[in-house]
């Protein structure tokens, strides 16, 4: 986007930092370079220079591949390949689309038509709890909101979705109480996973240990601080703000992740899951509703446990990711071998992601 670097400006970027600053983005981040190069057959340049707006940005490519050395999470960033050829089906719009689909809504009247917990439902003012009828987990429930279209929520009403979900964890909590890890997603779309279309969150308690992720992104943290004597997350938050990936509102560190799963990957993080960490969720899922246009989104989130534990859970904080799932009118799947069994990869530019998001943060003081 105009007015912002991008992604294959990073390495002069982390260049330009201090001795010290560089050093720390090194320590956790690694930043290889590549052109793709390729000869086009006779004939081919009307339809190369329709679908990729030039010759030469197809015979000669910048790709650049980001990998977290602490976490070995990567990401594979080529503005190029958001041009590719994809078919598009065509019909309603989105709005039109869900009217349509809310005449079969098995979340129209939750209080009958959805099996509650063994202990109840909590009832907020915008939302009710069910539980899930095909589980992942022992304990777990869904948020069902009120309001049928996922993408209509205020800043009241995400507020109290995870009110509602906090009282849900403490009441399974209390009835389970070796059950002390907990985890959140919000499903938006079908882009995203989503079976029934319907706004909700699903929320888990489970127990004996942290989902795998989770728990490898734990010991991963542990042994930088062994190695290093730092906290990893402070860090990570440090060496995206030497590069402007950063903003830090109201004690909420929020960050234009560098090596995103897909794209428009924002991650939010701080000490406390508190009034303003929920509201930096909201204006972060409005930011990229309303200024980004996404319209499928995947969201977690995931707090320290909730009682003493075997293992450390030291310098850990509340984190929240949410991520970009695409054009809901798409027929190819955003993800496929790669993602799966080597890198992620983008197509967008997380440093003008950034500042888009610190103009709109600022604006939403």
């Amino acid at each position: 986007m105009a007015g912002y670097p991008g992604i294959t400006e990073l390495a002069q970027l982390v260049d330009a930092l201090s001795p010290v600053d560089r050093a720390l983005f090194q320590r956790i981040y690694a930043i290889n370079s590549s052109a793709g190069e390729q000869r086009l057959m006779p004939g081919m340049e009307p339809w190369v220079v329709q679908q990729f707006g030039s010759v030469e940005a197809v015979t000669r490519q910048q790709i650049v591949r980001v990998t977290n050395m602490v976490t070995y999470e990567g990401t594979i960033f080529n503005a190029l390949r958001a041009r590719r050829p994809v078919a598009v089906l065509s019909g309603k719009n989105l709005d039109d689309q869900l009217v349509e689909m809310s005449k079969a809504d098995p979340f129209r009247n939750p209080l009958t038509g959805t099996p509650e917990d063994p202990f109840g439902r909590v009832v907020g003012k915008y939302c009710v709890t069910a539980s899930n009828i095909a589980k992942f987990e022992g304990l777990h429930g869904l948020v069902i909101f009120n309001e049928f279209h996922p993408l209509r929520f205020s800043r009241e009403q995400v507020i109290d979705y995870f009110d509602v979900a906090w009282e849900w964890v403490e009441r399974a909590q209390e009835m389970k109480p070796e059950a002390r890890y907990f985890f959140l997603i919000w499903n938006c779309l079908w882009r995203a996973a989503a079976s029934i279309n319907h706004g909700h969150l699903q929320v888990m308690l489970t127990t004996d240990r942290h989902y795998p992720r989770i728990e490898w992104l734990r010991r991963a943290a542990l042994d930088y601080k062994e190695d290093y004597g730092a906290n990893y997350f402070a860090d990570l938050f440090h060496v995206h703000n030497s590069v402007g990936c950063a903003v830090e509102k109201r004690g909420v560190k929020i960050m234009a992740h560098l090596t995103p799963m897909r794209d428009n990957e924002v991650v939010l993080f701080a000490d406390e899951f508190n009034l303003s960490f929920k509201e930096r969720i909201y204006e972060v899922m409005a930011f990229l509703r309303d200024r980004i246009g996404v319209t499928s989104f995947n969201f977690s989130l995931v707090t320290p446990p909730l009682a003493e534990t075997p293992e450390s859970w030291e310098g850990f904080p509340v984190l929240a990711r949410v991520v970009d799932r695409g054009n809901l009118n798409e027929r190819a799947s955003d993800i496929g071998a790669m993602t799966m069994y080597a890198s992620s990869s983008a197509n967008t530019n997380p440093l003008a992601l950034a500042g888009q998001l610190r103009e709109y943060l600022g604006e939403k003081r």
